[in-house]
């Protein structure tokens, strides 16, 4: 199960409280396209009106041998749920005021499914909190890393150089 696309400011910009799979109506150029890998969901969001459900904002490129009859990059796509799934979101999105976002878009068993996650949109604070908590990690992966192969820890501002008199080298 690849991903085709994914949406890189999804994660970072909402905490996603539950995620879904949803199919997705799709002519055969915009197939033809995603095979191609040739779609961004940067801004893509769904939203639900009249009982159904639709993304918008998801950006397919156009194929470039189709014709005539080529489809709408930014057409928004109506999405194949279930009524409680759909009633389900509707409720979220309405009285609790959380987003629905596409996380990402893939292949399963020869059809396009997207990601859909439910989330709240982070704050400033979050985000900060986030990387620093990302950086801690990466740190103690690489102190570990050092000491698994048999080295001590690296020294602060080893590598970096600067000469063990303090002079930029």
């Amino acid at each position: 199960m690849a991903d085709i696309v994914t949406n890189p400011k999804a994660r970072r910009d909402y905490e996603i409280l539950e995620t879904l799979e949803a199919g997705l109506v799709l002519r055969g150029t915009e197939v033809k396209s995603l095979r191609a890998g040739l779609g961004q969901l940067a801004d893509a969001f769904a939203r639900v009106e009249g009982g159904e459900a639709f993304l918008y904002n998801a950006h397919i490129d156009e194929y470039r041998q189709g014709n005539r009859f080529n489809h709408e990059p930014k057409a928004p796509r109506k999405l194949l749920l279930h009524q409680r799934e759909i009633r389900r979101l509707r409720e979220a999105s309405e009285a609790r005021g959380l987003a629905l976002v596409a996380l990402s878009l893939y292949w399963k068993q020869g059809r396009v499914k997207v990601a859909l996650g439910v989330g709240r949109s982070k704050q400033r604070f979050d985000k900060r909190q986030d990387l620093k908590e990302r950086e801690t990690e990466r740190e103690l992966r690489r102190v570990m890393q050092h000491r698994l192969k048999g080295r001590s820890a690296p020294r602060a501002g080893a590598g970096r150089g600067v000469r063990s008199g303090g002079v930029p080298g």
